[in-house]
């Protein structure tokens, strides 16, 4: 544990100039008195650690030391790919590994480079869960990255809707869409690629055994794919609305966006009133009364008549509420 510390320190003031000891204790996670004592065994080990005295002092390496623990091992250098995404990061189990890659890298540029990862960081950041959620990673998941970085077989239980299920499984690759993490791994038997949500795992068990990944397997467009045609899957029943020009522009904003950009297009011209009359794929009854009713009185529901009878007992209800 010391020695990583040690050379963690290193890499630290080998990539700054100089550093306090409270910021080196920020850093280590210790007390300043254990960065003084790192400081003290490092000098007498022979690294030419030097400390400035003074409100302005701190740590610094002198005579241009440079020290060669700078090699990236496969995790870290992996992990680095995804540095941009912290949040992703810490629930998969690699914060660390991204940590020292940073550090490691920060350590082998240029000075005049080695604000690149704080310039970089200011300019950009990912927040990947929707708004007004409360994003919680699922307690498997770092089990599955684990099995996913090593190809490795995992013997899982699924809890799908129907019942719990055993599943032997070849995770190619992890999925974070709107919060929420997606496994895209293939069944040996009959050899299907298929999508699971992490969070209905029950149990994970990573196996000794690894498979042969498929080099032709493209995790973004298999991605693309499956989301595009569960997007269809869903759109099991229509309604034929009638839109004002300002509900036609507002529908792919309250509707499944390709949907409406398709029944959109597919639309007669405007009647006398600058109206469209379109038929819309949807989810359900229930899932389009939700959603049209956030157009208000820019959308007329035609059919089905269960629901136009429900936006119209909507309408009385809305003008007890505000008629005078």
């Amino acid at each position: 544990m010391r020695a990583a510390r040690l050379i963690k320190m290193v890499l630290l003031l080998q990539s700054r100039p100089s550093m306090t000891a409270a910021e080196l204790a920020r850093e280590l996670e210790v007390s300043e008195r254990t960065v003084t004592r790192d400081a003290q065994a490092l000098s007498e080990a022979g690294v030419p650690v030097y400390a400035d005295r003074g409100r302005a002092g701190g740590y610094r390496l002198i005579g241009g030391y440079r020290t060669r623990l700078t090699g990236l091992a496969r995790g870290e250098a992996e992990a680095l790919f995804l540095s941009g995404v912290p949040g992703a990061l810490r629930e998969m189990g690699l914060e660390d590994a991204a940590s020292a890659a940073r550090l490691k890298v920060s350590a082998a540029l240029l000075p005049s480079l080695r604000d690149a990862s704080r310039t970089a960081a200011q300019r950009f950041h990912l927040d990947a869960p929707n708004w007004f959620t409360e994003p919680k990673a699922p307690e498997l998941l770092p089990a599955v990255a684990d099995a996913v970085w090593d190809d490795r077989r995992i013997s899982a239980r699924y809890r799908s809707r129907q019942a719990e299920v055993g599943r032997e499984l070849e995770p190619y690759g992890l999925v974070l869409k709107a919060g929420v993490w997606y496994l895209c791994a293939r069944v040996p038997e009959p050899g299907s690629y298929r999508v699971y949500r992490i969070d209905r795992f029950t149990a994970v068990e990573a196996g000794e055994e690894r498979f042969e990944r498929d080099e032709e397997f493209d995790l973004p467009a298999f991605w693309d794919e499956q989301a595009e045609r569960f997007a269809r899957s869903i759109l099991r029943a229509e309604v034929v609305v009638r839109l004002s020009q300002a509900g036609a522009r507002a529908l792919p904003y309250a509707v499944d966006p390709v949907a409406a950009r398709e029944a959109l297009a597919a639309a007669d011209a405007p009647d006398e009133e600058g109206r469209l009359t379109l038929t819309l794929p949807v989810e359900s009854e229930e899932v389009a009364h939700a959603q049209l009713a956030g157009l208000g009185p820019e959308v007329e529901v035609l059919e089905p008549g269960s629901l136009r009878t429900r936006f119209a007992e909507d309408a009385r209800r809305l003008a007890r509420l505000y008629g005078t």
